[in-house]
């Protein structure tokens, strides 16, 4: 059956049947997903650790409700991709906002998850705890999360970090793609050599805080700092392999090797240029980097400082920008599950997309709608279910229940 065709269908099923049968019934009709697959999914508890979705919520106005024709994530489509549990990124632009600003818009991103929350509380749970995921699961809701990406908006302060923790922050990404004052980035010119004392000591604090520590996007010296230090389980919460796509984004085999034995998971990001070596953003040809320039010339000038209106046109224009790119296929994100299973183990792997967050995704995994589509590759080469099942969720609940359980320790509980 065509996808197309596929979805009109489930839209007007949306009407007629709950939620739950939804789901179940949008994997079992898509020819390209098998009947055991389908079950196979229905039954997982489909963890992704990164979803950008709250800028949209917060610049656009954006609801969650209705089928939307832009962006990669709506109700309608988790409810048919079978997405169980999403961390939705607080990201704060450490470029545009400073101080006191960051926090600022940290916590109007945090204000616009519990919006979405009380406005469906049919649809989705707000979760603090694996316990919660699964109780969201029983329930036939998705879990909504949120995960503070790059360590800035704690403005160098424990007590905002611990605001953080309060308002149900369940991991923190230490840097984003420039350095902050504590911390190195994998894209920038290291100043500290990785973490400084101080960057540890907020390692030490997300441990006790039971918020998992964040790997994505630091420098390889923070990173392996972090592992030093910390007392529980980290995550990449975005992140794929440098052996098959070598950007200082993603993760060398050294790196994975000790993220296992840590016992933490790499959750494979999803976005083009994560995946797919022609894409590359650091290694682009001049054509690719002339037509991303002209994309964001002609929002700047459409758009100037209405941050709705250049919102909706970035989403717009990507859509361009797909068509014009070396997008690649969905091999290429199995490609990078392959190859982290082998080098760090299968319980050591998990799903990152970083949806509404790339301008690019491989075709035939267009959007949250084809995560079955997922599971089948993985079916298809040669995993087992008990396999399937860590990937898609089983990992990452297995890490928030570690990370639970130092807090715990840590507070005397």
């Amino acid at each position: 059956m065509n996808h197309n065709k596929l979805r009109a269908i489930l839209l007007v099923a949306t009407f007629l049947v709950s939620p739950a049968l939804l789901s179940s019934l949008s994997a079992m009709s898509d020819d390209d997903v098998s009947p055991r697959v389908a079950e196979l999914h229905r039954r997982a508890i489909v963890v992704d650790t990164h979803i950008d979705t709250p800028m949209r919520l917060l610049d656009e106005g954006f609801d969650l409700a209705p089928r939307d024709a832009l962006g990669h994530i709506d109700i309608p489509r988790m409810r048919e991709g079978g997405l169980d549990a999403a961390f939705f990124s607080i990201w704060v632009d450490p470029r545009k906002y400073k101080d006191d600003g960051a926090v600022e818009r940290a916590l109007q991103l945090i204000a616009t998850v519990y919006e979405q929350v009380e406005r469906h509380p049919n649809d989705l749970l707000l979760a603090r705890t694996a316990g919660d995921i699964r109780r969201a699961h029983r329930e036939g809701k998705i879990a909504l999360l949120m995960g503070l990406e790059g360590g800035h908006p704690i403005e160098d302060n424990l007590r905002i970090l611990r605001t953080y923790a309060e308002l149900g922050v369940r991991y923190m990404t230490l840097t984003h793609s420039i350095n902050n004052n504590w911390g190195d980035s994998s894209t920038d010119e290291p100043v500290h050599n990785g973490l400084t004392d101080f960057g540890k000591q907020v390692v030490r604090e997300l441990n006790r805080l039971g918020i998992i520590v964040d790997i994505s996007h630091v420098s390889d010296k923070a990173f392996y700092d972090a592992l030093e230090v910390t007392q529980a389980p980290v995550i990449a919460s975005h992140s794929s392999c440098r052996a098959l796509v070598g950007i200082p984004r993603n993760m060398s085999d050294d790196l994975l090797r000790a993220l296992a034995k840590n016992g933490g998971v790499v959750q494979i990001a999803m976005g083009s240029w994560f995946v797919v070596p022609e894409y590359d953003p650091f290694t682009a040809t001049d054509e690719m980097k002339e037509w991303r320039a002209e994309r964001d010339k002609r929002i700047e000038e459409k758009c100037g400082e209405d941050s709705k209106c250049v919102s909706l046109e970035t989403l717009r224009r990507n859509l361009d920008y797909q068509k014009v790119i070396p997008r690649g296929t969905l091999k290429h994100i199995t490609d990078h599950i392959d190859h982290a299973v082998k080098v760090a183990g299968v319980d050591h792997v998990g799903l990152g997309s970083d949806f509404d967050g790339v301008p690019a995704l491989p075709e035939g995994f267009d959007d949250v709608t084809f995560l079955p589509a997922l599971t089948q590759a993985l079916a298809d080469r040669g995993y087992s279910d008990d396999d399937i099942l860590k990937i898609l969720g089983g990992n990452t609940l297995r890490v928030m229940e570690a990370v639970e359980r130092v807090a715990a320790r840590a507070q005397g509980r």
